[in-house]
């Protein structure tokens, strides 16, 4: 392992930047160049056609079978001249990745010539296996099939892997009986139900508005490591993080490396996934270094939130491939280092009509304002009601890892809005009934006429804050940098627009009894600031401070995965998301089921790549330093030189032994705990006695394991260090 080390460290040495050489000297020119978007469909397909798909599109209807023959033949033409020889129905399965299943555009006719195939029948359906996918009991194995079906508001793509182009079709993949197995149709489901209790709403302040869209901006963290060190750590290949390795002397303490001139070779990295991105119609904007050595950001700009996820979920793809042509491997894992800041999925959500008004931006008029606080507060109102389900949202082993080290926010879902938002509902909670005057005046009663002033550019970013208004839209901060966002976006949709009813349904009610219109909504918004002011927190979210403070709120603190995924299967969770058809019972079963299986595993494989180092490599390194030891002692003593010297190394030789037994002792106890846990029965059993019971043996062997990687000879140590894999460029 040390040869394999040294060996590595000498690559990276060897390592030159590359050269990339944008397609276009305009990105405008090259964008969506191989998404089969708007421009290609009016191209393509006949404009009657088009017209009936854009409106099933718009209207939420299904396409027509004539339709869809029209847009397969449309988009054959157009992507086998782009040279794509094969399509596949990409989705999302409950695995975290995508998948896809690859058929050829070569077919025979019925006597036996060869043709260029690709029906409507086959665009908006597929049958991939459906037991070797999580499931969680839906589906028996003997009951293999599942069904791909198109979701034609993500448009088809091209991706091309060493030459070979192939047509990339998004879809949701359900049972054969209709379940839910991926993470899109729930979040499909949850958007249009969001969309039609705000429009609802916004009828209150605008009759014109007739669609809302929810907007989602996605900011990727990630680091990079060369891939010769990433391949010489057993456990970045096998885990995605480094179980074993010592701080170095220099960390991200002195703040050098945030937004610091971004590396030759990774500059050039990221040139170039951006331009394959660009291609893929992802939208990026920015790009930087981040505060962690080696790490790195990059975010696009807004877009729907359906399609804002499937690009994310594109983007983590496109940069793994490309990586490996730059010699790098991108770590997306929640925590890949100890002691330096972890990586999240900041999630930038707003609501927009089709009128461009933001419905979470403050406006210019006191009318507009009063909208903008019906949505801010009714959001701050839901997140203050299901805050264990967003924290169950977020939840996983890596994010666990995460979750209130160093810049990530605590497991405490809290609300941040900023001094001067807050002090405004502050001021809201102790106002009192008030007369009415016709017209605009109205509002001045209400004394939301200040608004404007003080609101708008006037919110800080609080990275403390797990939930955080930054202006003109939340960011969702504690979701993990390699999580698919539908899970969480899917129940903060459903959350808000079940707030949303509840608001509406309040409001009409007081109007009912003869209350003016603004006097209800203001009447309404009043209640739900004094109910929700306890999710509200300006402060350091880091400190122990709050975690007293939240626990007086009756605030949760769920530390760990198995704790938080019991929400999903709660009778209130059950029941709201049964309510809007987002999930039935059987599908929250089966999910509580998957995510629970998912972190036994992962803790699992982390405890066998742990104990493997620990026996295999880490002692027996240990143990042939000490032996060098011993023979310098014995060395020593032949010589008559047996003086203090000596007795120091002695010192270093028994300090070796302690360590070695704590090791030892640990693993071994970790073994038994990982065969007690894998007799347990039903799935939370087995998940909470890998988080109980072997998951703590981790720190006191990685402990033993980091002193003696300070005292074994540097030449010796068979792992790639921290400083290493933090600072090589």
């Amino acid at each position: 392992m040390a040869i394999l080390r040294f060996k590595a460290l000498e690559l990276v040495n060897q390592r030159r930047p590359i050269k990339v050489i944008p397609a276009a000297a305009r990105r405008s020119d090259s964008f969506g160049q191989n998404v089969f978007n708007l421009e290609a469909m009016r191209a393509t397909m006949p404009g009657d056609y088009f017209k009936k798909l854009q409106a099933a599109i718009k209207q939420g209807a299904t396409v027509e079978r004539n339709v869809a023959d029209a847009v397969a033949s449309a988009m054959k033409t157009w992507a086998m001249a782009k040279g794509a020889t094969h399509y596949t129905h990409w989705f999302q399965p409950l695995t975290g990745s995508t998948a896809e299943k690859h058929d050829s555009f070569f077919d025979l006719n019925s006597d036996g010539r060869p043709i260029e195939n690709f029906k409507g029948s086959a665009l908006v359906q597929q049958e991939p296996d459906a037991s070797s996918f999580p499931n969680g009991g839906i589906r028996n194995t003997f009951e293999a099939r599942g069904y791909t079906a198109w979701d034609p508001t993500s448009p088809a793509f091209i991706i091309e892997t060493v030459g070979s182009r192939t047509l990339c079709i998004p879809t949701i993949f359900v049972a054969y009986t209709g379940e839910a197995l991926d993470y899109k149709a729930p979040l499909l489901k949850s958007l249009g139900v969001l969309e039609k209790a705000a429009l609802e709403v916004c009828q209150y302040f605008d009759k014109d508005v007739s669609r809302v869209s929810t907007t989602l901006g996605i900011e990727q963290e990630y680091f990079l490591v060369d891939k010769a060190l990433y391949d010489a750590r057993p456990d970045l290949v096998m885990t995605g993080r480094t179980v074993f390795g010592h701080a170095p002397a220099k960390g991200q303490q002195l703040d050098d490396h945030y937004f610091g001139s971004i590396p030759a070779r990774v500059h050039g990295f990221m040139v170039e996934f951006e331009e394959e991105s660009n291609l893929l119609g992802i939208p990026l904007r920015t790009r930087h270094n981040e505060v962690a050595p080696n790490q790195f950001e990059c975010a696009p700009t807004f877009e729907d939130a359906n399609l804002a996820i499937d690009h994310n979920q594109l983007l983590m793809d496109v940069m793994d491939r490309v990586a490996e042509r730059h010699n790098f491997k991108v770590l997306l894992h929640e925590k890949p280092y100890a002691g330096v800041n972890g990586s999240g999925k900041h999630n930038n959500w707003a609501l927009s009509t089709d009128t461009g008004v933001n419905l979470l931006a403050p406006g210019r008029r006191p009318k507009e304002n009063l909208q903008f606080l019906a949505f801010l507060i009714t959001t701050i109102q839901a997140v203050h009601r299901y805050a264990d389900l967003l924290r169950a949202s977020i939840a996983s082993a890596s994010n666990d890892h995460r979750l209130g080290a160093n810049e990530a926010p605590p497991a405490i879902m809290s609300v941040f809005l900023g001094s001067m938002l807050d002090s405004v509902l502050d001021e809201l909670e102790r106002t009192a009934k008030l007369p009415l005057d016709k017209g605009d005046n109205i509002y001045m009663k209400l004394g939301i006429d200040k608004i404007p002033a003080i609101l708008l550019d006037n919110t800080d970013r609080n990275r403390t804050s797990p939930f955080a208004f930054t202006g003109n839209k939340f960011e969702f901060r504690a979701v993990g940098s390699s999580a698919n966002c539908s899970s969480a976006m899917t129940v903060l949709n459903t959350i808000v627009a079940d707030q949303l009813i509840d608001f509406k349904e309040s409001v009409d009610a007081l109007i009912s009894e003869g209350k003016k219109k603004e006097v209800a909504i203001v009447e309404v918004l009043r209640e739900y600031v004094i109910s929700s002011k306890a999710i509200r927190f300006e402060g350091n979210g880091y400190s122990d401070g709050w975690k007293q403070e939240a626990e007086k709120r009756g605030l949760s603190n769920i530390a760990t995965t198995p704790q938080a995924l019991d929400a999903i299967v709660r009778a209130d969770a059950a029941e709201l998301f049964a309510r809007h058809g987002i999930f039935t019972e059987v599908e929250l079963h089966a999910r509580h089921e998957i995510l629970l299986e998912e972190y036994q595993k992962k803790i699992q494989i982390e405890s066998r790549v742990m104990g493997d180092l620990a026996i295999n490599h880490i002692i027996p390194t240990a143990l042939l330093y000490q032996t060098k030891l011993v023979n310098n002692v014995r060395g020593l003593r032949e010589l008559g030189l047996d003086d203090e010297n000596s007795q120091v190394t002695i010192e270093m030789i028994k300090a070796i032994s302690r360590h070695v037994t704590t090791i030892k002792t640990n693993t071994d106890a970790m073994i038994e705990a990982r065969k007690r846990a894998n007799k347990l029965g039903d799935a939370r059993t087995l998940a909470v006695a890998y988080c109980e019971e072997v998951k703590p043996k981790f720190d006191p062997i990685r402990r033993a394991v980091d002193k003696l990687e300070q005292m074994v000879a540097d030449e010796d140590w068979p792992l790639v260090k921290y400083r290493e894999l933090l600072f090589s460029r």
